[in-house]
């Protein structure tokens, strides 16, 4: 199969202009430290829509002629996708339909509305969003408009790769979320083409990751069980024969991250380079930091987006808390009687640890009369403070019920 070229791709950098933006190519010292290397970050989560996905759907559009440009364009997507299309047939006057599962983010609805598609809510999840935009395709004569199959949308993707060799022309390795492959195909064909010593990595959430036992068959192959991730803009149940054609000859490996490496990579983004990153996004990132080994200096890792629910960012701070040792969640049985909660509280003082939240309870199946369950929510200063606060109280006298 015929890969997509470096003149394709500088092709589709010219397109751009004016279009999407040249993201900018950010040190990172935290990064660095991490890995005893130099670090910088590529932010495509500042990018127009929040992700790269413009620059592909922008290419694949301005690629159709006339007719079928008069017959619109669908496509499905929960998010990124459904942005980068809107926007791009926007600009380019195509009319546009993007069909996303009636359960998608409001924020990531409203957001495609914005840019300009008709939204169309239907299925229960993507796979099914994805049948309904085919069979639209098929009713209408619209052009459906595939989030990585496609020559154009590699074209479009790999202009991040060209960029980042302009800026950083000594790079030795470059680090990419993956989902379906397209942004890592095209990196992988515009950073090899120039510099072919340079590792390309691709990173996958391991719960969704497709890409280790496609390239162990030598062929696409689609995941049996695809258990649930946060980082669900690249749960992707398969790659396609054009993205797995150029991933197999130009990527050097494929790294898998769990959500606990993605969660505190995502804290990390935001607390230290205060850069909000969803966490597809940030796979790059906690492949860095998982497997630092794997990587040469100076190493860029692509931020590929930034497209989060507010509400599940609580959720993923608190997550990425938890995992990083800054949060606790206790239990205590206590005493039925006045100052026992006091105690307590005086001791977690003593502790230095920061009470964020807390129910007391005198209704539960294992209480005796006369006992009390107090739940706390805690924030800590790192794993070792964790296990200090619960022994401490313990050695104080203080039943500890259970603890996250």
């Amino acid at each position: 199969m015929r890969l997509v070229s470096l003149d394709r791709i500088r092709a589709a950098g010219e397109q751009l202009e004016g279009i999407a933006r040249r993201t900018p190519l950010e040190h990172s010292r935290v990064l660095g430290e991490a890995c005893r290397g130099e670090v910088h970050v590529k932010c495509e989560n500042l990018q127009r829509t929040g992700s790269f996905k413009l620059r592909g759907g922008y290419v694949r559009l301005a690629g159709l002629d006339a007719g079928r440009r008069a017959a619109g364009v669908v496509a499905a997507s929960a998010g990124n996708h459904a942005q980068g299309v809107a926007l791009a047939a926007s600009l380019l006057g195509i009319r546009s339909t993007v069909f996303m599962p009636e359960r998608a983010p409001l924020p990531k609805v409203a957001a495609t509305k914005a840019y300009g598609a008709e939204v169309r809510l239907q299925g229960g999840v993507l796979g099914e969003s994805l049948e309904a935009a085919r069979a639209h395709a098929d009713a209408t004569g619209a052009e459906f408009i595939h989030p990585f199959d496609h020559p154009d949308i590699i074209a479009g993707q790999g202009t991040v790769g060209v960029e980042i060799l302009e800026q950083l022309p000594d790079v030795r390795t470059v680090l990419v979320p993956a989902g379906g492959g397209g942004l890592v195909s095209g990196i992988a064909a515009a950073v090899k083409a120039e510099h072919p010593q340079v590792r390309v990595l691709a990173v996958q959430a391991e719960q969704a990751a497709a890409w280790p036992p496609s390239l162990a068959a030598g062929k696409p192959v689609a995941l049996v069980d695809t258990q649930r991730t946060m980082a669900d803009g690249i749960a992707v149940p398969a790659p396609s024969e054009l993205t797995f054609a150029h991933v197999s000859e130009l990527v050097d490996d494929v790294l898998t991250v769990g959500e606990e490496a993605l969660s505190r990579a995502l804290l990390l983004c935001l607390e230290r380079a205060k850069l909000v990153v969803e966490p597809a996004g940030v796979a790059a990132v906690a492949g860095l930091l998982e497997h630092p080994e794997q990587v040469g200096s100076p190493t860029v890792v692509v931020l590929s987006g930034g497209n989060i629910d507010p509400l599940l960012m609580l959720q993923l701070i608190q997550h990425g808390m938890t995992s990083a040792g800054r949060y606790l969640s206790l239990r205590v049985r206590l005493p039925d009687r006045p100052g026992s909660l006091a105690g307590l509280l005086a001791r977690l003082g003593e502790l230095s640890a920061n009470v964020i939240d807390i129910e007391h309870s005198r209704i539960a199946g294992a209480l005796a009369l006369g006992e009390v369950d107090v739940e706390i929510s805690l924030e800590t200063r790192g794993p070792e403070h964790r296990e200090r606060v619960v022994s401490e109280l313990e050695a104080a006298g203080f039943v500890v019920v259970a603890r996250r």
